[in-house]
């Protein structure tokens, strides 16, 4: 009875896991261009990797692309060192070097520039919550909407000070 029972349960399981990989095609065909993944709450991923794809969405339900790709990506320098050692190593600094800048340049964009102005005494005034911030600190002419004003003229127009610490 105990041999049945197993038998069973492992052709439905066969034939449950048979039915969730036959619709993968199906979804990769339905999935928007550059689509990398299909999270569990419908939604697509354009994620490189499958690590964090679908965060916030459930988990990944059914993933497309991007890991396979990737560690033939990472082999093939391999190959390459081990036919010529100087020109692969040439090739993967080089690579290395062009990497770097990229990032910085997205760490740049992210974190914003202050904004034109500002000088010995004056304060940031974060016209949104009526903040001000000091010269130096880390959201002084950064914000997306305010101006720069002394703190006299600031604390008479009802802003308040970043964290209750006045800059004089």
């Amino acid at each position: 009875m105990k041999a049945t029972a197993s038998l069973i349960a492992l052709t439905l399981g066969l034939m449950a896991t048979s039915g969730v990989f036959a619709a993968t095609p199906a979804a990769a065909a339905s999935a928007p261009a550059g689509s990398t993944g299909l999270c569990k709450d419908g939604t697509y991923t354009t994620n490189a990797t499958k690590k964090g794809a679908c965060a916030g969405h459930k988990g990944v339900k059914t993933w497309m692309g991007g890991d396979a790709a990737a560690p033939a990506a990472a082999a093939t320098p391999a190959a390459a060192t081990t036919a010529t050692a100087a020109p692969a190593a040439t090739a993967t600094a080089a690579t290395a070097t062009a990497a770097k800048p990229a990032k910085t340049a997205t760490a740049t964009t992210a974190s914003a520039a202050p904004a034109a102005g500002g000088g010995p005494g004056m304060v940031w005034v974060n016209s949104s919550s009526k903040v001000y911030h000091c010269s130096g600190t880390k959201y002084y002419g950064k914000t997306k909407q305010g101006s720069y004003m002394t703190e006299d003229a600031a604390k008479a127009a009802g802003n308040h000070a970043d964290h209750g610490k006045s800059c004089s």
